[in-house]
């Protein structure tokens, strides 16, 4: 064997040994194509003979091919056995598709598309280097417990990441200057702390600077949130108001766009921006055809149906004919069964040798002859019938199943337990061992023991105490499996039947034999039961097949526990008087070329063997001259119905054939465990030509046609025919789905055969029996072609010239997307052809579909080798996709690397595909890298919305409305009523005097008591006490402060009564208060600078405050983040000298301002509104009509009292209504979550009113406590009405699990409701006391995002339960109206809710006094209908039902149900989507998922989550958040970011500030742990 002048059996034996271990690195990946010829080269230099113009640089590979198999190679082949076996990429490379695929993508080259690579944060995934981790060997079952365990090891801290290394995203960044670099490096700063701002801020942001007259300092830190109370700075506060907070509120008519341009503040050269803008430039390019642009309003029709293509191939064949194997022969001396020849054989060929097994080295272990193998089933037979029960009962009958458990190792135990099995006409079902409770697919193995009523269990004594067993030495209960009884079957404890008792051999019948286990493509494991005669008969006709002769010698290296290793290696031996050798599977993994070897020793005429054996021997292959392989007569491959088999087929022809092999003995199989052998291929005469290859195209295939490829050579498939069809069957090709129709000539379907010998039923499942083994194939009318019935295959072929089969795949792997099939072995080998040597581990692929969007989408698995890097693995999974694209014409869903080692294996080390599918979506797979391509691959979403034009005149709707039968959707509450009695209105007029009147004719009812923690009350406030102490105050703020009339003063208190003194003492001296949540004292550097902006934009001319936070404010602490020289006078309340003012002072009109109320709106807005004095009456007149409030009456409130509603029943409803008021500071319910609870029940409060973020404490913190709260006597069956304050949409799920936990205490499930309020107005709706019970309606959420209200049914799909938001106050009118025309809308409409009612606040607080915004937000009029009443917009949208109730006055009940912050809503696909609905959809995606919100960048989806498990999820997240969202809400997410516990910001009232997280994201704030890109 010589090269260019290279003799290689000439070379110095060293240099033949390197040139080996250089073949074995190129052969598993551990070296490139180019490194391993530059090494190869530098070795053969000295040797090469030089002829002229030979160039030693290019030496041929052709020729290293062959080399001894030195012990020195033996070591290394040893000592990295872990790194061998269970290897799939050679059996399905195939020289033609690598050309292909490298054609694929060089084709993709010119238009190289530059994919955003996902940002990761260092720590998420750090795998230490091969050399010191070496993973356990992938391929034995015995080893999964530990590849669990080892998981542990990938995730390891790592040193603090230098931020001038280049980061993994640099590459894809080059393009773009000044891209900064890696996450971590450019966002290691904390949440609480703020980085130098040196960017340019927003429009928004200096405008409003510009308003407040704020010098922008250059380092600024953005304002942060007025109205969190920020817990100490664990993991950075949940505040923070965003760098576009904008003083003013914004016109509703006017967009974003102009903060847009600029990209909301961020720099365009930010890395977020880039990326998504990569994204964008890639989605651009349109791969497949646009959608028609039409949109029909209200149609059922969700999703796109593909129009089918003309151009699509059809097959034009005649019907095909039913195929007919030769006649099966009759040979005189066949047995009537096949225990009678095994009886005679012991009998008459005693010593005659039936199965030799090996040791884990490959040496013969011990050789078991048929006179034993017949004694000792036969002792094995008695013992079963006679000796396991008492003597009087009998535990085993015959045709009880029995589950037989043996490993791979010990054949001999495995054949005398089968055979005793048939001897005593009991039905074995051969199992795998099971090594641990995590094996994969264990509890289906149960469901298999189940459904086959099995009972008892044979196994050998070594694997007996092997099973994993409890701590008391009992085997283990796996899940899902029926009790065991273990039976050990080893010869010592077997006993000799008596003389006269011989075992029953009856001829053979069509009762059960045996049961055959099958995995199906969803997991179930189903038996497959043989009858005697079926076995018989298959025997019989792989005789006459094969050839087989008595005496003969067979290498079986396959599992003999079922399939094509037990019918040749166990059944058909034994009918032959073959002598088999079992080669182990652990053999093969130690040395692959063992079963090569035992056919030169045993001269053997028969391997079988399948292809992954061919490529292990050829890999490990030396030039062995003493190895012969000239004895073979046939070589069966037992999976070459692979399309891929071929290649493996021809590769080792290739070496061998100078070995002795000849090309003629090679013979294919198609096997299933339904029909059994389905053909095989019989071995050809010396000399005669090979049988000819079917070259189809890829796309024919695909449409299930036979095409034979021309045009392009890319997207061929070589395939190698099957043989011909069994002796003694039928063989017909029907459609695989639908009714079995025959199929043309031309068409690819499924294999159906009959025969005598083939399986006869799935045991104990009559229905899945019928479908498959009763199978009467039609013509194409309809009309059935006979009446035998035929057994499908699960095979897809079809019939060649010269009745040969031909099998393209399984039914198992077809993948059918969009109407078209693909097979996932064809996948598997395209994804290993292109360059898996540096990503994938070991070539381990798994592809499945899954169902999502009313279609099948490809998700492609592998494990990814622990030295690969980032950069290697991104680029290897985009080339991935464009050969796919390629070569399939189907979009990959979803591409995800996994650790190496961590896909659940099957027995033999294969990937368990069902589990592997189940991991991905359960959320359990674990991936290190994950690649979506939703935008690619989905394109039966539904076409985008076209918006009518909106000029609607008034005469249209109406008459439309009319037509419909509709109402104008609005709605009242009821009447304030008049005051008659003059003293009541001197009273009521003004708080002031409300104060005053009480502590003259009251002075000792106790208006107010403040509790702690402990629920100890730390203060009082009587009406005189509180009267007096706000005169102290007055008197104050003239004195000290110099404070004119009309003046703006700052509050800055805790929770408390000083805050409520402090507000009546401004009121007295005729200022107006500004309440303002003082900063957090351990977080300053967040919390202060909102406090500086309230204190700056309201203009106050002095604060008021107590000693402490006096302090604060003067700190050096403060210093750093505001300038504390400039801050107004500071009067501390805490000790002021006994004055009284002058005297009390009356606002000269009701219409003054009373006071400013100032909150961040959930879009991150700090708007400040003024209530004026005759709306603070008309407010708590309400309320107290609406909740019956009068002087004997109690109730607790459990609020922040900085603005809206909260302040108004903290500080003005007592002193207005004279009722008690028992205050409970929020913040004490992180120290005592059961402070609120309990003091409702001791002070048997009726009326309560708290917040969501309370409701949560109190679920978090009480969720397992409702035992211990009965027994520490808490009862809540006092409480009335529990009102939830807020100005969102009801939280239905959250006040449902409040109700549900504490329905164990007495709460009634009627008590809890919420209440409405917005900026315009602090309380739409309140639950009162008298009225109906808030109702709960289920609306259609596709017509919602048209705008469109349609109530369905409880549990109708798609449907969103929304719930009233309390009852209209007195006095509120409300009416629902189209934000664009500013009309009026019928009650079957959403719109945005708009208000009427006396105690409106008066306008915007602003500087310059923006009267258009006031005009618009505050005083607008309808466009038609009634165009005289002044309403004000709320800014939320939401519709108006008439419901079934009665009200009090007697009339049917409107109800209001508020749906969602018109700002937030998401325009998408010319759609209306409400954020809150998509972030419920993806809380539910996976347990991990604590919290998310969503917003949109230029069009993207944008879904950021907080994940609360381990690291390790955090890329389970984005398959599940992207198929939840598409399959719920129809709409692809472009970005995941998934992130730490706290970072989405939340204000005081739980509310999600979602802009503000946007801003955050887009200026890469987040410090996300991952950021995927889908493409």
């Amino acid at each position: 064997m010589a090269d260019r002048g290279v003799d290689l059996s000439a070379l110095p034996k060293e240099v033949r040994d390197q040139l080996a271990e250089l073949d074995l690195e190129l052969s598993e990946g551990d070296i490139t194509q180019k490194g391993y010829e530059k090494k190869r080269t530098k070795l053969l230099a000295p040797y090469i003979i030089h002829t002229p113009g030979n160039d030693p640089s290019h030496v041929s590979t052709a020729f290293l091919t062959v080399y001894f198999l030195s012990s020195r190679y033996r070591e290394r082949r040893n000592r990295r056995t872990h790194r061998n076996g269970g290897t799939r990429d050679d059996r399905y490379r195939s020289d033609i598709h690598s050309e292909a695929v490298q054609a694929a993508l060089a084709k993709h080259k010119e238009e190289k598309m530059a994919l955003p690579m996902p940002t990761k944060r260092r720590s998420t995934y750090v795998q230490s280097p091969i050399n010191t981790r070496t993973p356990p060997d992938s391929s034995s079952g015995s080893e999964d417990e530990t590849s669990v365990r080892r998981q542990s090891s990938l995730v390891a801290p790592i040193p603090q990441v230098n931020p001038n290394l280049q980061s993994p995203d640099s590459w894809i960044n080059r393009s773009v200057q000044g891209s900064s670099t890696s996450s971590s490096a450019s966002s290691t700063l904390s949440h609480g702390e703020h980085q130098p701002h040196e960017q340019p801020q927003t429009a928004a942001i200096t405008d409003m600077m510009a308003h407040s007259r704020i010098a922008p300092s250059q380092n600024s830190a953005p304002p942060p949130d007025v109205t969190a109370v920020a817990p100490p700075p664990t993991r950075g506060p949940r505040v923070d108001l965003p760098s576009n907070a904008v003083v003013r509120g914004m016109s509703r008519g006017q967009s974003r766009s102009s903060m847009m341009e600029t990209a909301d503040g961020v720099p365009v050269n930010s890395r977020v921006s880039t990326k998504i803008q990569q994204l964008l430039n890639t989605l651009k390019r349109p791969k497949r055809p646009p959608l028609s642009e039409f949109f029909t309003d209200d149609s059922e029709e969700i999703v796109e149906v593909p129009q089918p293509d003309p151009n699509t191939p059809k097959p034009e064949g005649r019907q095909i004919m039913p195929v007919k194997g030769e006649p099966l022969g009759v040979v005189s001396n066949w047995p009537p069964a096949l225990q009678a020849a095994l009886a005679r054989w012991g009998a008459t060929q005693g010593k005659s040798p039936a199965l030799t097994a090996l040791d884990i080295t490959g040496k013969p272990l011990y050789t078991l002859t048929y006179g034993k193998l017949w004694s000792r089933s036969v002792k094995l037979a008695y013992t079963l019938l006679n000796k396991l029960g008492t003597k009087n009962e009998q535990i085993l009958k015959p045709g009880d199943r029995v589950a037989l458990v043996y490993p791979n190792s010990d054949p001999g135990m495995f054949w005398v337990a089968f055979y005793g099995c048939l001897l005593a006409e009991v039905i074995p079902v051969p199992i795998e061992v099971p090594l641990s409770r995590k094996d994969a697919g264990i509890s289906q193995v149960g469901f298999l023991l189940g459904s086959c009523g099995v009972g008892l269990a044979l196994t050998s004594e070594i694997c007996l105490k092997g099973l994993p067993k409890t701590p008391t030495g009992e085997i283990l209960q796996f899940k899902g499996w029926p009790r065991l009884k273990w039976v050990v079957t080893d010869s010592k404890y077997l006993t000799k039947p008596s003389k006269d008792w011989q075992p029953h051999v009856p001829t053979a019948n069509t009762d059960p034999a045996y049961i055959e286990y099958k995995a199906s493509k969803e997991g179930t494991v189903v038996g497959v039961a043989v009858s005697k005669v079926a076995m018989l008969t298959h025997c019989q006709a792989l005789t006459q097949a094969c050839n087989y002769c008595e005496g003969e010698t067979l290498v079986n290296v396959l599992d003999f526990k079922k399939d094509m290793g037990l019918w040749h290696g166990v059944l058909t031996a034994v009918m032959n008087r073959i002598h088999t050798i079992s080669v182990p599977y652990a053999v093969m993994k130690a040395c692959p070329l063992s079963w090569v070897q035992r056919v030169h020793i045993h001269k053997a005429r028969v391997a079988l063997v399948k292809c992954r054996d061919l490529h292990w021997a050829m890999m490990a292959h030396r030039d062995q001259r003493d190895t012969s392989l000239g004895s073979l007569r046939m070589l069966i491959v037992a999976d070459g119905a692979n399309p891929w088999s071929v290649s493996s087929c021809d590769a080792f022809l290739n070496v061998f054939q100078s070995h002795g092999l000849k090309p003629e003995v090679i013979c294919p199989c198609a096997t299933s465990p339904e029909a059994m052998t389905v053909a095989i291929r019989r071995p050809g005469v010396p000399g005669a030509p090979l049988p000819a290859r079917a070259i189809l195209s890829m796309g024919g295939l695909s449409h299930g046609v036979i095409r034979v490829n021309t045009e392009d050579k890319n997207s061929a498939l070589t395939v190698q025919d099957v043989g011909h069809v069994m002796p003694g069957a039928l063989m017909c090709i029907v459609r695989p789905d639908g009714p079995p129709q025959l199929c043309k000539t031309d068409e690819i379907g499924e294999i159906i055969i009959n025969s005598r010998a083939g399986g006869t039923m799935y045991y104990g499942l009559p229905g899945l029996t019928k479908n498959t083994f009763e199978v009467i194939p039609v013509n194409a009318n309809g009309v059935p072609i006979g009446e035998i019935p035929f057994v499908r295959s699960g095979l897809l072929g079809f019939v060649g010239p010269g009745s040969l089969i031909f099998v393209v795949g399984k039914i198992e792997g077809l993948l059918m997307v969009s109407g078209r099939r693909h097979n996932a072995d064809d996948l598997v080998a395209t994804a290993l052809a292109v360059e898996p040597v540096k990503t994938v581990y070991r070539g381990r692929i798994a592809v499945f579909s899954v169902t999502v969007f009313y279609d099948e989408r490809v998700v492609i698995v592998a494990e990814q080798r622990p030295d690969a890097s980032e950069e290697d693995s991104f680029q290897w999974m985009s080339r991935v996709l464009q050969a796919i694209d390629s070569i399939h014409q189907v979009g990959l869903y979803c591409l995800a690397l996994v650790p190496a080692n961590t896909l659940p294996k099957t027995p033999l080390g294969g990937i368990h595909i069902s589990d592997t599918k189940q991991f991905f979506l359960d959320g359990n797979l674990h991936p290190c890298n994950i690649l979506m391509c939703p935008h690619t691959c989905v394109t039966n979403l539904p076409k985008p919305r076209q918006k009518q034009p909106v000029g609607v005149g008034p005469a249209s709707v109406m008459v439309g409305n009319l037509v419909a039968g509709k109402r104008i959707a609005q709605a009242a509450g009821r009447d304030l009523g008049m005051i008659e009695d003059q003293d009541l209105v001197r009273k009521h007029q003004y708080l002031t005097e409300a104060l005053h009147w009480r502590a003259q004719t009251d002075p000792d009812h106790v208006l107010y008591v403040l509790l702690n923690a402990k629920g100890v009350t730390v203060g009082t406030a009587t009406c005189v006490q509180l009267h007096k102490r706000a005169e102290k105050i007055a008197a104050a703020l003239t004195e000290k402060g110099s404070i004119n009339t009309g003046e703006n003063v700052v509050l800055l208190y805790p929770p408390g009564i000083d805050l409520i003194a402090s507000f009546y003492g401004c009121l007295y001296a005729g200022c107006v208060p500004v309440n303002v949540r003082p900063p957090h004292p351990q977080n300053l550097a967040a919390t202060l600078p909102t406090v500086r902006m309230i204190i700056d934009v309201s203009k106050a001319a002095c604060i008021l405050t107590t000693q402490n936070l006096m302090r604060t404010l003067r700190s050096k602490e403060a210093a750093a983040s505001v300038n504390i020289k400039t801050w107004p006078t500071i009067i501390d309340t805490d000790d002021l000298p006994r004055r009284r003012p002058p005297q009390i002072y009356k606002p000269p009109t009701a219409e003054m301002i009373a006071y400013l109320d100032f909150s961040v709106s959930t879009t991150g807005m700090l708007t400040g509104v003024k209530i004026s004095h005759a709306a603070v009456s008309a407010l708590c007149r309400s309320i107290k009509l609406q909740c019956e409030l009068y002087s004997s009456r109690q109730i607790a409130i459990c609020l922040d009292p900085y603005c809206g509603l909260g302040f108004v029943l903290w500080c003005l409803a007592s002193v207005y209504s004279g009722h008690q008021s028992i205050l409970i500071p929020p913040f004490e319910l992180e120290t005592c979550p059961s402070l609120w609870l309990s003091t409702l029940s001791q002070y048997r409060i009726r009326d309560t009113f708290c917040s969501y973020s309370v409701m949560e404490l109190c679920i978090k913190g009480l969720g397992t406590q409702t035992e211990l709260l009965k027994a520490r006597g808490v009862n809540l069956s006092c409480v009335r009405s529990c009102v939830v304050i807020a100005e969102e949409r009801p939280r239905l799920a959250l006040t449902h699990s409040f109700s549900k936990l504490f329905k164990d205490v007495g709460l009634s499930s009627r008590a809890v409701s919420t209440a409405f309020g917005s900026r315009v107005n602090l309380a739409i709706c309140l639950q009162g006391t008298t009225g109906p019970d808030p109702c709960t309606v289920y609306v259609d959420m596709k017509s919602l995002r048209h705008d469109r209200v349609r109530l369905v049914e409880r549990g109708a799909p798609q449907s969103l339960p929304l719930m009233e938001s309390g009852k209209i106050l007195p006095g509120v009118r409300v009416i629902i109206v189209n934000p664009e025309t500013r009309g009026p809308l019928g009650d079957s409409h959403l719109g945005e809710i708009w208000v009427n009612s006396p105690h409106n606040a008066s306008g915007y607080y602003t500087i310059y006094g923006e009267e258009s915004l006031q005009a618009d937000h505050f005083n607008t009029k309808l466009s038609f209908g009634d165009p005289h009443t002044l309403w004000a917009r709320t800014g939320y949208l939401g519709f108006v039902k008439r419901t079934e109730l009665l009200d009090a006055s007697g009339d049917r009940h409107d109800a209001l149900f508020v749906v969602g912050s018109l700002d937030e809503t998401l325009e998408l696909r010319g759609l209306r989507y409400h954020p809150n609905d998509i972030e419920t959809s993806v809380s539910r995606a996976h347990r991990s998922i604590a919290e998310s919100a969503v917003f949109t960048w230029t069009n993207l989806l944008v879904v950021v989550s907080e994940l609360c498990g381990s690291e390790q999820d955090a890329l389970d997240l984005v398959p599940l958040i992207t198929n939840v969202v598409l399959e719920e809400h129809h709409l692809i997410v472009g970005v995941v970011v998934i992130v730490d516990p706290g970072v989405i910001p939340i204000n005081s009232r739980g509310e999600k500030q979602r802009m503000h997280l946007r801003d955050s994201f887009l200026a890469d704030q987040l410090d996300p742990i991952y950021v995927a890109y889908n493409m």
